[in-house]
């Protein structure tokens, strides 16, 4: 008889204080702006990472903190919405505003990241590339807190397994499944967060595009790969075969990275910037 997990019971809700409820979900969000805000300011004020490349200000990144906020919460609701379940919120149109039930999707989100960067780099002269190769090196610590707070919540469970570590989730039937929250949070997460910062640290950031790029069909990638283990949303299913919505957006990624990658490489570098200039 194999060993089977059960899910762990936790409480959605972290913090409690009267008639107000902080969930982890929300926790994971405002985790994951804030480290990423201040891995931003980091990468931005080492000039020795751009060479004689223009980049953002410690000032700039202070204040696109706001614009990205609203293109994740916005765009991430919107692409769910839309994508992901249009006939349930065609039928329950009040619902769409009720971020608290869950129900966000990342290329939503990403969408609203690239226009709210767009309006941010045009408002302040600045090069969206460099604003978003500063991004690219920041979002997957997001996608990190964001898949834990998945497996937290018990939702977007995995496909059936007989893996030692498979568990039974609450809501999922009595079959053992793969736990994909956490395969995600470890590819998306930590594994894109590893390759895109020792990429920056060997001069990534001097070839304009060449950060976004990787993270870009890295991510297309990994979650393409992670979709094999993660059961489809239930009011889509299977699209053909095995193939997933998460993979069909995903696949677009992995083309454009790849041709962004290779035009960033194909450009000669910014030169390294004179020790003596600072």
């Amino acid at each position: 008889m194999s060993l089977v997990l059960t899910f762990p019971t936790f409480d959605p809700v972290a913090i409690s204080v009267g008639p107000v409820a902080i969930r982890w979900y929300a926790l994971a969000y405002i985790a994951g702006i804030l480290i990423g805000w201040a891995l931003a300011r980091r990468i931005v004020s080492r000039p020795a990472l751009w060479g004689t490349r223009p980049h953002p200000s410690v000032r700039d990144i202070d204040d696109l903190v706001t614009w990205v906020t609203l293109g994740i919460v916005l765009g991430g609701r919107l692409g769910f919405v839309l994508v992901y379940n249009p006939a349930y919120y065609l039928a329950h149109p009040g619902e769409a505003l009720m971020l608290w039930q869950g129900g966000m999707s990342f290329h939503g989100g990403l969408a609203g990241v690239i226009v709210a960067v767009l309006l941010f780099s045009r408002a302040r002269q600045l090069s969206p590339v460099a604003v978003l190769d500063v991004l690219s090196g920041v979002v997957p610590i997001g996608l990190l807190f964001g898949r834990v707070a998945n497996f937290i919540n018990g939702e977007l469970w995995g496909r059936p397994s007989d893996a030692p570590w498979a568990m039974v989730f609450p809501g999922a039937g009595p079959e053992p499944r793969h736990p994909s929250q956490l395969y995600q949070a470890l590819l998306e997460g930590l594994l894109l967060y590893i390759v895109v910062s020792i990429a920056i640290r060997m001069g990534a950031l001097r070839r304009p595009g060449l950060a976004l790029g990787l993270f870009g069909g890295g991510y297309g990638v990994v979650r393409i790969v992670g979709e094999f283990f993660r059961m489809p949303d239930a009011q889509l299913g299977f699209l053909f075969g095995p193939i997933t919505m998460g993979m069909l957006l995903s696949l677009p990624m992995v083309i454009i990275g790849a041709v962004i990658v290779a035009v960033a490489l194909a450009r000669p570098p910014y030169p390294a910037r004179d020790r003596a200039a600072g």
